[in-house]
């Protein structure tokens, strides 16, 4: 009987995969910040854990290593669970803005879970302006972003709600949902299904995503693709990996404006985003005196491979791709089409499923084999990029709003820069996550990223004033038509008729 319950609760070998990567310069953490423009209580906060997230029964787990590394590890019940010792109230140092909650966040980051407990922890700060702060941190294997972050606004509500008894997703002992154990929020149940990744989605049947996971000559060849693939030219960004990691994120910057880019250029919101953020390097580099003009940087992009209706369901379902970023491109629009043709390229291959099948296979091996494939994405990659939507409309926590959501993944594969990019109520935050010893100032790379939305801003700029100018002339063509003693155009007009300024009271 108990071996038949190891044997249900092992980790599987893409989670194996995820947890062997855990270094003490590199942790497989992923951190959320959630921010209110008020306080939390934290008896509510304390309720909404213990009677939402503690569903899922994966957090009340946690993970038992085998004497031997190539056997498997696998999850068994924490008898002395406390979710006291997952739960803190911290307060924020004076002045309690932006850039003290980075360095407490920078600290925490920097800190690994307790392995001898279920791997996570959610800090609620306290003094972050007038309101508060909820710091989450969560190990890879427990599951991928996509999936932590339903999880994580499964304890949310839409309009103000603190029903705190009402589950809005249980889940089993594999931690994978159970609609059976569960009355279900409306929210919860219609948001679940609307957080999939964007901008370089792959769709595929289940049969593919199988005969991918078997690996076998196509994963061969995957492998003999990566080792064929140039070594990332070295920058300031790449280099050995210390403990201490620093982290920023932008000002909100509004998604209407980001699709007004995306309907200039012809590009997605993805593609604006990334070509933004391409420049940012570009800047940061020769900040630091180094020449960038036809440079290259690849990113290893997470892909979700989950279908979109899938319910809450725990454990790693994505695979990598390899992005390479025109950072050498100065002029924006150049930069955003030769970044569209790029994205373009990537969404016509199987490479997603490929690499997914790579981390299977890597998890159900021993480390020593698991150390090759990350010293090859350490030499073929410079940055971790992430692009998540979020909710389209303000989520509730405790009954308080939720004034900004921001988060980073980890930088597998011994990289030590992190790009996240997360939409929510209408605005997008870019957060910059790094290694302190080799980017110790990722707000400079920040506010890079605003400079080139501002240059990819005065593209829409100039399509308006052209827009006008085109408008203005045909209304001049117009005008022009009328006889010299019609000075009333403007009072004959018919209703939506634009008529020459020039007229406009004569």
């Amino acid at each position: 009987m108990l071996r038949s319950r190891i044997m249900k609760n092992r980790l599987s070998p893409v989670d194996t995969a995820w947890l062997r990567m855990e270094d003490p310069t590199n942790l497989m953490m992923i951190s959320g910040i959630f921010m209110f423009d008020e306080p939390i209580d934290l008896g509510e906060l304390r309720v909404l854990i213990e009677t939402r997230l503690l569903k899922f029964r994966r957090f009340r787990q946690k993970v038992l290593r085998p004497p031997l590394n190539f056997m498997a590890p696998f999850w068994v019940d924490d008898p002395h669970f406390d979710v006291s010792a997952h739960l803190h109230q911290i307060a924020l140092p004076s002045p309690g803005n932006q850039i003290a909650l980075q360095k407490l966040t920078n600290d925490l980051m920097s800190t690994p879970l307790d392995f001898s407990k279920p791997l996570w922890q959610i800090h609620l700060v306290e003094g972050f302006g007038d309101g508060c702060a909820l710091v989450c941190r969560l190990h890879h294997c427990i599951a991928d972003g996509i999936a932590l972050m339903r999880v994580l606004l499964s304890l949310t509500d839409d309009p103000p709600n603190v029903q705190n008894g009402i589950a809005p997703e249980a889940a089993d002992q594999d931690g994978h949902s159970s609609r059976r154990e569960a009355t279900r929020t409306p929210s919860a149940a219609t948001y679940g299904g609307r957080l999939i990744s964007q901008g370089l989605e792959v769709i595929a049947d289940r049969g593919r995503r199988q005969a991918t996971m078997k690996m076998g000559a196509e994963g061969a060849a995957a492998l003999a693709s990566l080792l064929l693939l140039s070594p990332d030219p070295p920058t300031p960004l790449k280099g050995s990996l210390g403990v201490q990691k620093r982290c920023a994120w932008s000002l909100p910057i509004p998604l209407a404006d980001v699709k007004a880019v995306g309907r200039v250029t012809g590009g997605t919101v993805n593609d604006v985003l990334l070509t933004a953020v391409a420049g940012a390097l570009g800047r940061y580099l020769r900040s630091r005196g180094e020449t960038v003009g036809g440079l290259n940087l690849r990113a290893v992009v997470p892909v979700n491979l989950r279908p979109p209706d899938e319910p809450i369901k725990l454990g790693n379902a994505f695979g990598l791709v390899f992005l390479s970023l025109p950072i050498g491109i100065d002029d924006p629009l150049d930069r955003l089409r030769e970044l569209k043709r790029r994205m373009d390229a990537i969404k016509g291959t199987p490479e997603a499923l490929v690499t997914y099948g790579i981390l299977n296979a890597i998890g159900a091996t021993g480390p020593q084999v698991e150390d090759i494939v990350v010293s090859i994405f350490e030499k073929k990659a410079t940055a971790v990029m992430t692009n998540v939507p979020g909710p389209k409309e303000v989520r509730y926590f405790a009954g308080k709003p939720i004034k900004g959501i921001m988060f980073w993944v980890p930088q597998s594969g011994r990289l030590g820069l992190g790009v996240s990019i997360l939409s929510y109520a209408g605005e997008v935050l870019v957060g910059i996550a790094s290694d302190a010893g080799l980017t110790p100032d990722p707000e400079s790379i920040v506010e890079a990223v605003h400079v080139e939305f501002d240059s990819l801003m005065q593209l829409v700029t100039w399509a308006r004033q052209a827009d006008a100018q085109l408008q203005q002339s045909q209304v001049d063509q117009r005008c022009q038509g009328q006889t010299q003693n019609d000075r009333q155009c403007k009072n004959r007009a018919r209703p939506g008729e634009m008529y020459c300024h020039l007229h406009v009271g004569s």
